[in-house]
């Protein structure tokens, strides 16, 4: 029997996905190549996406709280120092 929850939203995979994404444009960067950073850019704005639609749906007492808000902090991730933030209150 399969899960609904697996066709969900996933921070944590949107996270992974932005990072790939990430590492394929800079390696488009350094390499000259458009198709590399094309696809890394693709794979950045899915990601955010990704990221935007599980952060909709979570429950803001299941965060990280003040580790995650640092954390979003460090890497520019705005999503992460807001959702650090929210749960922090809780």
């Amino acid at each position: 029997m399969s899960s609904n929850k697996n066709n969900q939203p996933s921070l944590l995979g949107g996270h992974a996905e932005y990072v790939k994404g990430a590492t394929e444009a800079t390696i488009g960067n350094v390499t000259g190549s458009h198709a590399w950073k094309s696809s890394g850019e693709q794979a950045k704005a899915h990601a955010v996406d990704t990221m935007k639609a599980a952060g909709e749906r979570r429950d803001p007492s299941a965060g990280f709280g003040v580790a995650e808000q640092k954390l979003g902090e460090v890497t520019g991730c705005k999503g992460m120092t807001h959702e650090g933030a929210a749960s922090k209150r809780e």
